[in-house]
This record gives structure tokens, sequence and C-alpha cells, in this order.
């Protein structure tokens, strides 16, 4: 009767330990999605400040795209505003999540398609985003963005 309490207990201890560990991540699902739809809204209102506040104000951070690694937020920031100079040059933005994983409580991976509609045409690629939790917010410490010539 004993080892049967035990064994009860042990498996209860485990279910609310899993519990808990989905509501987080649940939580924290839903804090980079609100991280993203804030993106999005400030892209297509054409704020490239408000846009950027989803990622780490570090030196550290990286972003990947066409023309190699650029390291900083400042450098990422400058080189977001040369490149999408104006609302035609930005269109509007959206986003399609492919894969979501959390890899423990401070590191989230994500990957997406992106898709600009613009006058002139309709570019679309795919990323990667590395989120961690620093401070406790979630911030993109990582950004691999790549075009994608798809049919």
């Amino acid at each position: 009767m004993k080892n049967s309490l035990q064994n009860y207990f042990t498996v209860l201890l485990f279910c609310l330990g899993t519990s808990q560990l989905m509501a987080q991540e649940s939580s924290d699902k839903n804090l980079i999605y609100a991280i993203l739809d804030n993106q999005i809204e400030a892209w297509n209102s054409g704020d490239i400040d408000f846009f950027m506040e989803g990622y780490w104000k570090s030196d550290q951070l990286v972003f990947v795209g066409s023309k190699g690694p650029t390291y900083g937020f400042v450098n990422t920031l400058n080189n977001y505003k040369i490149s999408y100079p104006d609302l035609d040059a930005m269109g509007t933005l959206s986003f399609d999540i492919l894969h979501f994983n959390q890899w423990d409580s401070q590191t989230i991976q994500l990957i997406g398609r992106f898709t600009l509609m613009r006058k002139s045409d309709q570019p679309t690629g795919f990323f990667t985003l590395l989120f961690r939790k620093i401070n406790g917010e979630w911030v993109i410490v990582s950004d691999h963005s790549s075009a994608a010539n798809l049919p």
C-alpha cells in the first residue's frame, strides 16, 4: 500500500509539473505571437523603429540576410531604413508561422514565411528567429531571413 501511495504521488507530481510547463509554454507562445503581431502592425504603418522593438537592443544581435550577417541593433535598424525608405518599398507584411519550438524556458525557435504585398511585386521568403528571454522579456537575438523564388 505504501508503494502504491508513493507511486500515486509521484505520478501526480509529474502531471502537475507537466501541466505547469505546458501552461508556461502556452503563455510564452502567446507572448511571441504578440511580438510578431506588433511587428506586422508597425511595419504596415511604416514604423520601422516600432517594428524593431521586438529585437534585442544589443551589439550582439545578429541579422543574416542576402548580404550576409549584420551585427548589432543599430546596424540592423539602419539597414532596414536604407532598404525600406518608404511605405511603397515596405508594402504590406504578413507572416505564416511554419514551426514553433520552445527549447527551454529561455529559448524559442520560430520558422516562418514572410510576404510583402507591394504595388509592383510580391517578394516572399523564409525566416528563422531565435528568441531569448532576457531580463524577463522575450526578444529576437538572431534573425536569418532570405528571399525565395516560389511559383
